[in-house]
């Protein structure tokens, strides 16, 4: 019995282990201009968490596109979120006061199942940006 139980809580403590935390900052001027997400790509596994990271004020992140049955979420404004990526595929959010800026952005969790839904998203959101018109494109470029 002892070493059933030591064996399930070394599997459990394993997975637990391997499960990553990933940040992207939500800033005014980073490394891909003005009103970005930092880094705008962020490739990720089945499991890991995302924390959006409030850097300057007036910001928010919000999911736009997500896998088939992954959970869409919504952060509230200066405020930061923790979002759990629960599926494979590709996930494309915004800051909603920044989307007409451009400012969006990209995961990947596994296997892109979704790619072609999330180039027609960035596609008709693209339409809408009045700057950074190419920033989805350059992220789903990444997506592999």
């Amino acid at each position: 019995m002892y070493k059933l139980v030591s064996a399930m809580t070394l599997a459990l403590f394993s997975l637990s282990v391997s499960a990553a935390e990933h940040q992207v900052k939500m800033v005014n001027n980073g490394k891909d201009g003005m009103m970005s997400f930092e880094p705008t790509f962020l490739k990720a596994e089945k499991g890991d968490t995302v924390k959006f990271i409030k850097t300057d004020a007036a910001h928010n992140s919000a999911s736009v596109l997500v896998p088939a049955g992954a959970k869409e979420w919504k952060g509230k404004m200066d405020e930061e979120i923790v979002v759990s990526l629960t599926q494979d595929g590709v996930y494309v959010y915004v800051c909603d006061p920044h989307k007409t800026m451009g400012m969006a952005g990209v995961i990947q969790v596994g296997k892109p199942t979704n790619l072609d839904a999330a180039k027609a998203e960035a596609d008709k959101l693209s339409k809408s940006f009045v700057m950074n018109k190419d920033r989805l494109t350059k992220a789903l470029a990444q997506v592999k």
